[in-house]
């Protein structure tokens, strides 16, 4: 079985330039860490708030990396800065629109604020890309609530087989999906 590969990307002027410590990427890989049980390695990036730099990092992680699951951090407001959701829409084949509207309904039973956020998914020949908030909390929100779709669409992808602790996160396969090996 191929070990998973997942691309964490955090999306920040300040930490890009060392002016702001990184706490996304490092609690997305905390929420992974914790959650997975198949064998998986992270490719992590810190990248400036620039769309065309965004656009050829998720590319680069995607096709040559060969990372199966792509998951960003920063950039999903509304501010100026904020074009996480355009870069990903820019290099993906196809979009999947409930992975935002249901980590914004998550979101919004912690802040009102939720509703600012403009988190999309979509997925670029065999890796899923999926667009979080950059607080630490709603981060680890956004996979709970949509992590126990994410092993079935790699599958269908033809991704890396994501296997997960059950007490962690119950993630969901039809019957007929079957272990692959």
């Amino acid at each position: 079985m191929m070990k998973a590969r997942i691309g964490f990307v955090t999306v920040s002027d300040r930490a890009s330039r060392g002016e702001y410590e990184d706490k996304g990427g490092p609690a997305m890989q905390a929420w992974f860490a914790r959650v997975l049980t198949s064998e998986w390695e992270a490719v992590a990036r810190v990248i400036a708030d620039e769309q065309p730099l965004i656009e050829q990092t998720l590319i680069e992680l995607a096709d040559q990396e060969a990372c199966s699951l792509i998951v960003t951090t920063g950039g999903t407001g509304p501010a100026l800065r904020d074009v996480t959701p355009e870069a990903t829409e820019a290099v993906c084949e196809k979009m999947m629109p409930g992975f935002g509207e249901l980590m914004r309904a998550a979101s919004l039973k912690f802040v009102p604020t939720a509703i600012l956020s403009r988190q999309t998914a979509g997925i670029r020949g065999k890796s899923l890309i999926i667009n979080l908030p950059g607080k630490p909390s709603a981060i680890d929100d956004c996979l709970n609530a949509v992590f126990p779709a994410v092993p079935y669409c790699v599958d269908l992808i033809e991704g890396a087989y994501l296997e997960t602790d059950a007490a962690q996160c119950k993630v969901f396969r039809p019957a007929h999906a079957q272990k692959r090996t």
